[in-house]
């Protein structure tokens, strides 16, 4: 295959994908869901993931993947479904595409328009997850975007087979299959990062080494979703039932999620709220590491190390550190944390504004499960990943992190010269929105 030549078929096709009207959209993505849910497709991908896990368990053992990584390679009846429910729900939301974000009258007959749109062709790379190559297609589909996909050697086979339906898809619609393109050898990473003229924008998913080799060797805009240091702090306030509640959800419902909690801060008035998580957490048969403090009062509990500050782990390990008060809980976050997704425990509604207020991450929550993190939970639909940067799109990002815009001017005839203080004068005054 010729990548270059190929980047700018998809370019192509991305023309083509944007021009589709709004129910042409939903038609395809509908379409793409009700494929994903067939039994055949269902027993072939299944098939496939069994084939990438068989392989991954080998590196596991040699000691070339971690057990996090293979988690997020499974795949299952109930994880497909849960995927191509999603792809309905981008199918059923409102069209994005196209839609006018500002409405206003410059002059008598001179009108403006700020249009939402596609940016174009966009470049993914991840790791791991193949449920993550549905849902990147589906919103690029859902924004008018066509995709070139690199995804992890481990997860190649499953990869190979989701192409496949999505490209049945496509040509049940008459889109050229060059609107989602899968590179499977390692090589084209770097020559895919080298097309700044072709390529709007790079969206990387994986490990920081991954996010950190993406940045340092391409000049296109990137979108990362990197690491998940997430972090609940008990407020003295906290109510004990209800923070372990949410500690149990948020370590343990899927310990390998980028939005699973990797420490726990507690007020040292909050040491009933503590206990209660401490109970639950070892009922679950999470390791806990603990600072001198949280020790003190639950000897079990295995010594933390300055290491455990910084660690995702992936796994079912927690690390407890006990503060003064908010204001230390702020400060190790700050120090600490990824910018992904931080909780507060608490009733007192004061310590939760400024928790809120003050905690500088993409997601921050009052008495919520960091696991809410999440596009589909969010109600986008899906999402291409949780962005930690800032610029552009942050948090989970949906549809509309895969828009841009376009000023679009009707007039009759006028030039700028016709505007001076002796001439005519404008009157910027904006119109209504049609939605």
């Amino acid at each position: 295959m010729d990548l270059r030549e190929t980047l700018k078929a998809a370019r192509t096709a991305a023309r083509t994908l944007a021009a589709l009207a709004g129910p042409e959209r939903s038609a395809l993505l509908e379409d793409f869901a009700a494929a994903l849910s067939e039994p055949q497709t269902v027993r072939t991908v299944l098939a496939a993931n069994a084939t990438d896990l068989a392989s991954a368990a080998e590196e596991e053992r040699a000691g070339h993947l971690g057990p996090a990584l293979i988690k997020r390679l499974s795949l299952d009846e109930k994880k497909l479904a849960t995927t191509a429910l999603g792809i309905v729900q981008l199918a059923r939301m409102p069209e994005l595409v196209g839609r006018t974000l500002t409405h206003r009258i410059l002059d008598h007959g001179l009108i403006l328009q700020r249009v939402s749109a596609p940016l174009g062709l966009l470049g993914v790379v991840f790791e791991a997850r193949p449920d993550a190559l549905v849902q990147i297609a589906g919103l690029a589909w859902k924004s008018g975007n066509a995709i070139v996909l690199k995804g992890g050697r481990e997860a190649a086979h499953s990869n190979r087979a989701l192409c496949a339906v999505a490209h049945r898809v496509l040509t049940g619609h008459g889109i050229d299959t060059r609107a989602m393109v899968l590179l499977e050898d390692r090589s084209e990473v770097a020559s895919l990062l080298a097309q700044a003229d072709l390529v709007e924008m790079l969206i990387a998913r994986g490990s920081s080494e991954l996010i950190r080799y993406v940045r340092g060797n391409t000049r296109i805009p990137v979108l990362a979703h990197a690491d998940g240091i997430c972090h609940v702090y008990l407020h003295a306030s906290a109510d004990p039932a209800m923070a372990a509640k949410i500690l149990v959800d948020a370590k343990c419902s899927y310990p390998a999620a980028c939005n699973a909690v990797e420490t726990l801060l507690w007020d040292a008035g909050a040491g009933a709220a503590l206990d209660a998580c401490v109970e639950a957490l070892t009922e679950h048969k999470v390791e806990l590491r603990g600072c001198p403090e949280t020790r003190k009062r639950h000897p079990r509990v295995l010594p933390a190390s300055e290491a455990d500050w910084d660690a995702e782990y992936g796994a079912l390990i927690l690390s407890l550190r006990q503060v003064p008060d908010l204001g230390a809980a702020l400060d190790h976050i700050a120090r600490h944390g990824s910018r992904h997704t931080d909780t507060i425990v608490a009733q007192d509604a004061e310590a939760a504004a400024r928790f809120l207020a003050a905690v500088d991450s993409a997601c921050v929550f009052h008495n919520a499960s960091t696991r809410f993190s999440d596009g589909y939970r969010f109600g986008l639909g899906a999402e291409v990943g949780i962005s930690t940067d800032k610029l552009h799109a942050r948090g989970p990002v949906g549809v509309e992190g895969l828009l841009t815009y376009r000023w679009l001017l009707h007039g009759r005839g006028q030039c700028t010269t016709d505007y001076s203080p002796e001439g005519r004068h404008y009157i910027h005054r904006d119109l209504p929105i049609d939605r």
